[in-house]
C-alpha cells in the first residue's frame, strides 16, 4: 500500500489576508485572485494557506473558481501566530531595491518593526513606506512567517532618541568601531533594537547624540566595511544567534 499523500501538500500557496481568519467561507478579488486563478491555476478542491498577522495560519479549500474571484472554505488553524523576539530595525532609508532587499530581509530573518530614520546624509528624505509594508508582506508568505512586522512612518534621528523606550537596548552598529557585536547582544538579553546608518554614515554630532543615550551600546561588524543593507542583515542575524530565537 502506498504511503497516504501529505495533506496540504507542501507545494500548497500560502497568501497573507487583510481580514481576520476565522471557519467559514472568504471571497479573494483583485492581485490574490489574479495569482491563484492565472499563476496557480487553482481548481475547485485545490487547498491554500492563509494567514492574517494575529490568528495564525489557516487551511482553506477553494469552493468557487471564477476569473476575478475566488472563494474559500476556510477550514482550520494549522498553526497559532508565532512569537516574535522583541527586536526592532532602525535603519535609514536606502535607494529603491537596496532598501527594499533590506526590509525583505528583516522580515526573514525575524524582525518586529521596522523604523525608518531620517538623518543629515540621508538619500531617501521619503520612503514608500506602503511599499515597504508589501514587500514584508511576500517575504512572510515565502518564509512561513504567520506574523507581519509593523512598518512605522519615517522619523528623524533627534525624535527617536528623545523618545527611546527606557527598558530597549539600542545596538549602535558604528563605522568608526565599538564593542563585538555578538559578545555586546549576548550580554544584554530583552528588548532590542538595531540602528543602522545611511550610505555615507552619520555625522560627527549624531554619533555623539547616539551615543550619549544610555540605552545605546556602540556595536562592530567584523574587520571589513560593510554596505548599510548588508550591515543590517548581518546584526539582525548576530542578535537572533546571540539573543534572540535561533538560540
Amino acid at each position: 500500500m502506498g504511503a497516504t499523500p501529505a495533506w496540504p501538500p507542501r507545494s500548497t500557496p500560502r497568501l497573507f489576508v487583510d481580514a481576520p481568519l476565522a471557519a467559514g467561507p472568504l471571497t479573494l478579488s483583485g492581485p490574490q485572485a489574479h495569482y491563484l486563478v492565472s499563476v496557480m491555476r487553482m481548481k475547485a478542491g485545490d487547498p491554500v494557506k492563509l494567514f492574517d498577522g494575529v490568528n495564525g495560519e489557516w487551511l482553506a479549500v477553494a469552493s468557487h473558481v471564477a476569473r476575478r474571484d475566488v472563494t474559500l472554505d476556510v477550514q482550520q488553524q494549522l498553526a497559532p501566530l508565532e512569537h516574535v523576539p522583541d527586536l526592532w530595525l532602525c535603519a535609514a532609508p536606502l535607494k529603491k531595491g537596496r532598501v527594499d532587499w533590506m526590509a525583505e530581509k528583516a522580515c526573514e530573518l525575524g524582525v518586529a518593526r521596522l523604523v525608518p530614520v531620517l538623518t543629515r546624509r540621508t538619500v531617501v528624505d521619503k520612503p514608500n513606506t506602503e511599499r515597504l509594508a508589501a514587500h514584508m508582506v511576500e517575504a512572510a508568505e515565502q518564509c512561513g512567517r504567520t506574523a507581519v512586522p509593523a512598518v512605522v512612518e519615517p522619523v528623524k534621528l533627534s525624535a527617536l532618541l528623545r523618545d527611546w523606550p527606557a527598558d530597549r537596548h539600542l545596538f549602535f552598529a558604528d563605522e568608526l568601531g565599538g564593542a563585538p557585536a555578538a559578545e555586546a547582544m549576548r550580554s544584554r538579553p530583552g528588548s532590542a533594537a538595531i540602528l543602522i546608518g545611511p550610505e555615507g554614515g552619520f555625522d560627527d554630532d549624531e554619533r555623539a547624540a547616539i551615543r550619549a543615550l544610555a540605552q545605546a551600546i556602540p556595536i562592530a561588524l567584523g574587520p571589513r566595511i560593510l554596505r548599510a543593507d548588508t550591515a543590517a542583515a548581518a546584526a539582525i542575524a548576530l542578535w537572533m544567534a546571540s539573543a534572540g530565537d535561533w538560540r
